[in-house]
């Protein structure tokens, strides 16, 4: 074996930083911060390798923030203050409490409509076996709230242990509004109530907006339109306003981060300028993966990345090995076969695998959803400490 053989392949790395605070200029802060973990655990940086920001550390530096009043203040300008339908929202104190604090400061009654039996990102509100045995139809029934808990009682998340329902009921009670909440997955369903509808789904919201106002809404508004501009000097995200938003304090979010690429683009800069190593560079919020125990799809982000560099873009073009060794290969073993894999590897052209039968079984996703799932499990959303992930030998394969 030649002493140059490389035996490790992919290798994700946290890198810790200091805390990122408003106005701080994170491009020199994560380059600084990526070449003095190289210096410090003794690893050099490569070619290709990919730098991934955490979005939460981009807007902080942005101060991309919005308070519950800024909220309140757009909603009532867009949607006129009276009855509003508020559909489809996620189940999350992070994620979605906070926004509705503001929706219903802006609102004289809300309407909510969830989803059932579960919210769009798998957070559970009922339960198959009871839909079935109530002779529910979830496609076309909608519960009143006293139907709700005649069928299934009080059904907290499994993991938080919070009644979503009753929550999200008081929370709207306590900011000055009335409510009353239905459940049901059509979205033409809400029109029985008002025809003013703000639609809070994340990654069906534009099949949501077009039924709606083919079924006669008079107003409809997407989460995403929502502090899509500043409102008394806010924050904003011009492309998808409140989705993507965090809570900050109990009467604040952090938006979604706007207008990336410079700072990707830069921190590839500084890397070069530094080392001669052309590396690419990602911001990342939500990995694209679904948990089997609890059944909750991680990706309440509208997208796993914001910005990347040009050489992220696309999806893997790989041959899958196993099947090259149990079929095209079978009869070789040792070195024979590990040489005609090789040569099949290298042979690769760059033109697309796609109907290739050794291609079948590898994962046609995005690149920068890949990288970001591998990024979120490796930084976490805790205490962790590292909002920058160094990725390398992503992109080798088995003849580097």
């Amino acid at each position: 074996m030649s002493e140059k053989t490389r035996l490790v392949g992919t290798v994700s790395r946290g890198i810790r930083c200091p805390i990122i605070r408003e106005g701080d200029n994170l491009a020199a802060i994560v380059a600084d911060s990526v070449l003095k973990a190289a210096e410090n655990d003794g690893f050099e940086l490569r070619d290709r390798d990919v730098i991934s920001i955490t979005e939460s550390i981009v807007a902080r530096a942005q101060g991309n923030y919005a308070s519950v009043d800024d909220i309140a203040a757009d909603v009532k300008a867009k949607l006129g203050g009276g009855t509003i339908g508020v559909i489809f929202p996620i189940l999350s104190r992070n994620r979605f409490a906070i926004c509705l604090k503001g929706i219903a400061k802006g609102a004289k009654k809300i309407v909510l409509m969830l989803a059932y039996p579960s919210d769009e990102v798998g957070n559970e509100l009922a339960d198959w076996d009871k839909i079935d045995e109530a002779g529910i139809n979830p496609h076309s029934d909608v519960l009143s709230l006293e139907r709700y808990r005649e069928v299934f009682g009080v059904h907290p998340l499994e993991f938080t242990g919070v009644d979503y329902v009753e929550y999200y009921q008081n929370l709207i009670k306590e900011n000055g509004a009335e409510v009353e909440i239905i459940f049901a997955n059509q979205a033409k369903a809400i029109l029985d109530y008002t025809d003013c509808v703000l639609t809070c789904d994340i990654h069906t919201r534009a099949r949501t907006k077009r039924l709606l106002k083919a079924a006669g809404a008079k107003i409809v508004c997407g989460l995403d339109e929502i502090l899509n501009a500043p409102v008394n000097g806010s924050g904003c995200n011009e492309l998808y306003g409140l989705l993507g938003s965090n809570k900050s304090t109990e009467d604040k979010v952090k938006l979604f981060p706007r207008d990336c690429k410079p700072l990707v683009l830069e921190i590839q800069k500084l890397i070069f300028e530094a080392t001669g190593k052309h590396v690419e560079v990602m911001v990342y919020g939500d990995g694209a993966f679904k948990d089997p125990k609890g059944k909750i799809w991680e990706l309440a982000d509208p997208v796993v990345s914001p910005a990347f560099t040009d050489g992220l873009v696309g999806t893997p073009n790989e041959l899958k090995l196993k099947y090259l060794a149990d079929n095209d290969f079978k009869d070789l073993s040792g070195e024979a076969l590990k040489e005609a894999i090789s040569n099949s590897i290298r042979q690769k052209d760059g033109s697309s695998l796609v109907g290739n039968m050794a291609a079948q079984g590898t994962t046609p996703r995005q690149l920068t959803d890949l990288i970001g799932s591998l990024c979120d499990l490796t930084s976490g959303s805790g205490d962790k400490g590292t909002p920058v992930v160094l990725v390398q030998g992503y992109f080798d394969n088995y003849t580097n």
